[in-house]
């Protein structure tokens, strides 16, 4: 899971301004303006032409050999690193399924996770368009853009997303409620992907000191082309009576294509332009400009200046609160009969306001045919999953760019220390649009528990967008951070991905599911033929994965495995975090070497084993590929092996196995630092480790009973401890909704199958059941929020704010996920 030490470091929100008089834009101690400011904007010979060419193409000839040299270069002897090679095997994402209407029915969408409200479409050099609005925060206006859990909103988050073409979000910031709208349609006439609308409402509750905040909202719509093609103004003043037109542009993907802005309530139009393919600091720009306008004229409005050739225009609307409007984006404009009067009546007005009371209903309809939970659970808990499955269908983003890879050891290639990965695209969910918006691996796998059974062509798209990143090793970047505006939201010691260091991998959770669904026939004929097909063409890359982590993740001894990249010389940590398991700070030995042995990662082996087995067996492959995996799934769930190497008697419980002493201690000890002396946190060794199981009862320990592993007729001291002096517990004590989930799972086998604990097991499913659920929706209707963990005590949510979710059917089973970054809190009746 993405862990606390990413909490305390990795998401260290990156600067942001905040506007007062004398340094920053906005001052609420004047009132702004209202005002219109209309800114002014303020030969060679055959012979030398040739000569000219020639040194143009030798110049480049040998500029890319040298490049090409010492870029492939590499101490193998091969023309790149192996790290950075793709896998030889064709891409999953140029199957015919994921082509032609699949491809063009997604290709525009809220695909900008990381911004309150961002549009883009699935192609790397994008037209993209979002929102942002001011405002108030400790007495003074902000400006929102980015998501951040910093700018303690009451509540943001979609109520409905059906992941293609609807989606109904609300946002309250304090006093403000902003419902945004986005609506997708194709029509005759228009381009590639079809046309869309965003409406933005802005409503105030006008209560005590709220009252008068609101007399004016300003919000800024904003239209980019990554590719740094110009944007035009339609006219210098902008007057939505005279013209609906703001801007138009022209790209190789949509052809020419226009935004048009309808609204009834008279609002006051400001635009600026910019050139720059810096698109992830357009706050900055915006606010940057908004101060001089300030120091330079005493009011709060953009200069009506596009600049030069902008491939960024900013429009900021003004009305009193509260007010309405209806952003229409139509693509096409350039071709005969493209009927763009009649699609942007389409888009705006009453014809809006029906295809989004239409697509309201039809989510809440299949909301209902995919759950089914009506006679299982009551409103409240309906209304909550039904908000948690939106959240996480519309945080789906699509990201495009290089990761960087760490420089494997033992080779000589020289440079900044890192690789960068080839260039590649991922659509993925996120687990959390604050905190974490960008693509993590062994979150996807608990993801897609939920996104299958609500579109599996979608689950699909994105499991192969994974697949598609495995390298020639078999390995797969654990955390993917594509392009400026992912890498944004990341401090750079966090950046580089390391080629030795797996995540579980949990797209066995999903596939495994889908396999199962052809099994019992839950899917249709054509779902079933697209699902087979995948798998087919997707078994090289898995099997390939599944070797990766069996040759590089392997114990000293058979059928043992240990999760590399634990950090064995540092003094800083009571216990060597494991951020590779997504445990991250889960007590392991507490000196790591090669001879630890962990149980979590054995089970993850098992399921990935069992999982391609049954593959083959489904889509009826080659038998030798079955018979090898059926060896490996009959070894990894000995009972007795399993007992052998991680079961200890005397405490009658599942552990990991290293070099481990309790005796360790974190003490403040006097550091110098050059001249300076500061007092710092340093581990301290009471006695010496030995080999031993490590006696921390836990999430680790209930693997065997989550794999369902144990026989049916069978059956910490480091608990809430910081493990840095900054760095509070984590995995330590505090309630994982993903991991109750898989506990409930398997108590739900074990309530069924025959031996002597089939009644406890029942009643303990139960109990547990009831008291996730209850708290969980407690703690949404009172803060407006699904949270990453809860508290072991009192059951309050803590850590991050909105984290992905959803309700799913298990096993014939009825079940609610609402999730922290995986599927979570569960129904299983």
């Amino acid at each position: 899971m993405t862990g606390n030490s990413r909490k305390n470091a990795r998401n260290r929100p990156k600067s942001s301004i905040n506007v007062d008089e004398d340094h920053h834009p906005i001052n609420t101690d004047k009132k702004s303006k209202l005002r219109r400011e209309k800114i002014k904007p303020r030969s060679f010979s055959k012979f030398q032409l040739l000569l000219g060419f020639f040194a143009v193409f030798v110049f480049a000839f040998s500029t890319y050999f040298i490049y090409s040299f010492v870029v492939n270069s590499t101490d193998y002897g091969s023309r790149k690193p192996r790290v950075i090679t793709p896998f030889p095997a064709p891409k999953l994402m140029d199957l015919p399924q994921f082509q032609g209407e699949h491809k063009e029915s997604l290709y525009w969408g809220t695909y900008r996770p990381h911004v309150y409200l961002g549009i883009r479409a699935r192609t790397p050099q994008s037209l993209i368009a979002g929102l942002m609005w001011i405002g108030v925060k400790d007495g003074q206006y902000v400006m929102r853009h980015v998501c951040q859990d910093s700018d303690n909103l009451n509540t943001y988050g979609w109520t409905h997303h059906n992941g293609r073409d609807y989606g109904r979000q609300l946002i309250v910031d304090q006093g403000l409620t902003l419902e945004t709208s986005f609506l997708k349609l194709r029509e005759k006439g228009s381009g590639y992907g079809g046309d869309w609308a965003v409406r933005i409402d802005l409503q105030s509750k006008k209560s005590g000191s709220d009252e008068d905040s609101w007399g004016t909202g300003h919000f800024f719509f904003y239209m980019a082309d990554e590719g740094g093609h110009a944007i035009s103004m339609s006219r210098d003043v902008l007057d939505v009576h005279e013209s609906s037109l703001l801007a138009s542009g022209s790209r190789s993907d949509v052809g020419g294509w226009q935004l048009h802005l309808e609204s009834a309530d008279n609002p006051e139009i400001h635009y600026s332009g910019f050139k720059t393919p810096h698109i992830h600091n357009l706050s900055d720009l915006v606010l940057v400009t908004l101060a001089h306008q300030i120091r330079s004229f005493g009011y709060m409005q953009l200069p009506d200046n596009p600049g030069q050739s902008p491939n960024i225009l900013v429009f900021q609307i003004s009305a009193m609160v509260p007010f309405k409007a209806d952003f229409a984006f139509v693509s096409g404009t350039d071709m005969k009969n493209s009927r763009i009067d009649e699609r942007i009546s389409s888009l705006t007005g009453e014809n809006l306001t029906k295809q989004l009371v239409k697509k309201k209903n039809e989510y809440d309809d299949k909301f209902q045919r995919c759950f089914d939970l009506t006679e299982k659970v009551d409103s409240e808990a309906i209304v909550v999953g039904k908000a948690t499955i939106a959240n996480l269908i519309g945080g789906i983003g699509y990201f495009y760019g290089q990761s960087k890879i760490s420089v494997p050891k033992n080779t000589d290639i020289k440079g900044d220390g890192y690789l960068l990965y080839w260039p590649a695209e991922l659509y993925t969910a996120v687990p959390s649009r604050g905190v974490f918006p960008r693509g993590f691996l062994w979150d996807e796998g608990f993801h897609q528990l939920l996104i299958w059974r609500w579109d599996v062509r979608i689950c699909l798209d994105v499991i192969g967008h994974w697949l598609d990143l495995l390298n020639i090793d078999g390995w797969i970047p654990r955390e993917m951070i594509l392009g400026a505006e992912a890498l944004s939201k990341v401090p750079e010691e966090f950046v580089l991905q390391h080629p030795t260091n797996g995540n579980p991998p949990t797209l066995f959770l999903a596939l495994h599911d889908l396999v199962f669904g052809i099994k019992m026939g839950k899917f249709s004929a054509a779902e079933s033929s697209e699902i087979s097909s995948f798998l087919e063409h997707a078994y090289i890359r898995l099997d390939a994965w599944f070797k990766w982590f069996n040759a590089s993740q392997s114990g000293k001894d058979p059928n043992s495995y240990f999760w590399h990249g634990r950090d064995n010389i540092t003094d800083r940590e009571l216990n060597p975090k494991t951020l590779s398991s997504g445990l991250d700070d889960y007590p392991r030995a507490s000196h790591p070497n090669e001879d630890e042995r962990h149980l979590d990662l054995r089970c993850w082996m098992l399921l990935a084993a069992d999982c391609l087995q049954t593959i083959v067996k489904v889509t009826e492959m080659s038998n030798e590929s079955g018979k090898e995996y059926g060896f490996t799934v009959n070894q990894l769930s000995n009972f007795e092996i399993l007992n052998k190497m991680h079961l200890d008697e005397a405490f009658g419980a599942y552990f990991d196995f290293g070099n481990h002493t309790e005796k360790v201690r974190l003490r403040s000890q006097l550091k110098m630092n050059g001249n300076h002396a500061r007092q710092e946190m340093v581990r301290e060794v009471l006695e010496e480790p030995k080999l031993q199981f490590v006696p921390h009862l836990g999430y680790v320990s209930l693997f065997p009973l989550m794999g369902k592993l144990i026989p049916p007729v069978s059956c910490s001291s480091i608990y809430m401890k910081y493990n840095t002096e900054h760095d509070p517990p984590y995995w330590r004590g505090t309630i994982w909704i993903n991991m109750n989930y898989m506990i409930l799972s398997s108590l739900h086998h074990y309530s069924e199958a025959d031996g002597p604990y089939k009644l406890r097991a029942k009643t303990i499913y139960s109990d547990l059941r009831s008291n996730l659920l209850r708290n969980i929706i407690q703690n949404y209707y009172k803060t407006g929020y699904i949270w990453e963990q809860y508290d072991q005590k009192t059951g309050k949510g803590k850590g991050v704010r909105q984290f992905t979710a959803g309700f799913f059917r298990i096993d014939q089973c009825d079940v609610i996920a609402l999730s922290r970054f995986k599927a979570s809190w569960i129904l299983l009746d």
